[in-house]
């Protein structure tokens, strides 16, 4: 098995696309090309992680947090990110970094919280945009269903719970090839008329490219006509938070308590308290100061993330209660999240789980 062969099973939980556009994800560190030896998951990749990994004699690390996030310039160990990939490299030790894409999946990081805390009828918080394409090509009949199977084979054709989407409208289309040209149907230098079916399905951004090399292998047309639109809407599967309801609703001071029970956290920093009963949970893992608004607008009763700031506290206004609970706090079973789909993907296979807590806040 190849490291490549890991970082597929990886994709297909999390695709890279899937990440925010500020985020370094992927193959950080390595040739993916590479025989594979063992796989350590981990929170972060640290200098004691890679030591863990050494000894454990595998050679790639899976890490939710990527260890180089901007650009470098020069490698001469003067810091902790430099260390880090001087050694990796120096033992053929390749780093894989997850972050955002994990973050946006429907059953990533949001989802752990949310089945940490037994939420129920959970959804995305903040859906993506501009994620969905459509694709309009023109196909003979006799052949449009064959090229449609291709295509649903791939993934195109998803809408939320559905699959197997697609409009087809029958016409005709004309065309007269020149001397060089080698029609399918019609004969070259004649004006032909065919019934076609014109084909239209949508798919997921990332797939553009998949999409279009199975359109062109399907299509028995020497010249291939279609075009890609963007659409506006929002992907309901793919994005940002989760929002979820507790079974039984409770007062703010025995969630607070519920809370820092179920996510293991030494405190909670948290806006003014309003005496209302909590029953609808929004949650964001990691720094989720960016979706107060989002939370507020959905109806939330309590908004838990992590890296508010002092003046992030006032957007509650009197209408939701924030709670701060620690960025490591609120990632902390991603680590098992991945350890399980791997150990799943490759049972037969050296996939361990890194035994180093990478917190680097601590509390008195």
């Amino acid at each position: 098995m190849l490291i490549k062969d890991v970082i597929a099973h990886m994709e297909s939980l999390a695709p890279l696309a899937y990440a925010e556009g500020f985020d370094n994800v992927g193959l950080l560190v390595g040739n993916k090309n590479t025989a594979l030896t063992g796989v350590l998951i981990t929170h972060d990749t640290l200098e004691e992680v890679v030591d863990e990994a050494i000894a454990k004699k595998c050679n790639l690390i899976v890490s939710f947090h990527p260890i180089i996030f901007s650009g470098i310039k020069k490698f001469n160990g003067q810091d902790y990110v430099n260390r880090v990939v001087i050694k990796a490299i120096k033992h053929d030790i390749a780093i894989y970094a997850t972050h955002t894409a994990l973050d946006n999946v429907q059953h990533g990081v949001n989802s752990t919280i949310c089945n940490q805390l037994q939420l129920t009828n959970c959804e995305i918080l903040i859906p993506k945009k501009e994620f969905i394409y459509k694709l309009t090509t023109y196909v003979p009949v006799k052949e449009a269903e064959n090229v449609r199977a291709a295509l649903f084979d791939i993934g195109a054709g998803n809408i939320g719970n559905y699959d197997h989407c697609s409009f087809n409208i029958s016409g005709e289309g004309t065309f007269k090839g020149n001397n060089e040209s080698n029609p399918h149907v019609g004969q070259k230098g004649k004006l032909h008329t065919e019934n076609e079916i014109q084909l239209n399905i949508t798919f997921e951004k990332h797939l553009k490219s998949k999409i279009l090399q199975t359109l062109f292998t399907n299509h028995p047309y020497e010249e291939v006509a279609y075009e890609i639109t963007k659409l506006a809407n929002t992907y309901q599967k793919i994005g940002l938070g989760m929002i979820g309801e507790l079974e039984t609703p409770m007062s703010e001071l025995d969630f607070l308590n519920f809370l820092k029970d179920k996510m293991h956290t030494e405190s909670i920093r948290h806006s003014k308290l309003l005496g209302k009963t909590v029953k609808k949970i929004a949650v964001l893992g990691g720094s989720g100061a960016s979706a107060i608004t989002q939370a507020k607008s959905s109806g939330a009763d309590v908004y838990v993330t992590s890296d508010l700031k002092y003046h992030d506290f006032y957007q509650a206004e009197n209408s939701i209660l924030l709670c701060d609970i620690g960025h490591y706090e609120s990632e902390q079973y991603t680590k098992s999240l991945l350890y399980e789909f791997l150990s799943k993907k490759l049972p037969n296979f050296a996939i361990v789980l890194s035994g180093i807590n990478t917190n680097p806040v601590n509390y008195f």
